[in-house]
């Protein structure tokens, strides 16, 4: 079963944007509620979607400079990066069926 990797600024590059697969990039920090919130269902779609999409967290607090290349504002943010382009994105506890979604198209995309 799939784990959700935690990436930083240093390996984010070899982790994402040289990934085979799809990537969904959740970018987060300890201190965020809604964060908290989407978390279980994150952990659960890698596992479902393990082999198809790898899932990986960026902490917001520890590694700046990549949410601030993508253009973060908020968090929770969901984002999908596949053959190092973003295909997709989501900001905010949005609801189950929009991650789903987000997760989805990374694999008919």
């Amino acid at each position: 079963m799939a784990e959700v990797v935690n990436v930083t600024d240093e390996n984010f590059e070899n982790e994402v944007i040289n990934s085979p697969l799809p990537v969904v990039v959740d970018f987060w920090a300890t201190w965020c509620v809604p964060c908290r919130a989407i978390e279980p269902v994150v952990e659960e779609l890698s596992k479902t979607y393990d082999g198809k999409i790898k899932v990986v967290r960026v902490n917001v607090d520890e590694s700046q400079r990549t949410p601030a290349n993508f253009g973060v504002r908020g968090i929770p943010t969901l984002l999908l990066i596949k053959e190092g382009s973003v295909k997709g994105q989501l900001v905010g506890a949005v609801p189950r069926t929009k991650i789903i979604e987000l997760f989805e198209q990374g694999i008919s995309s």
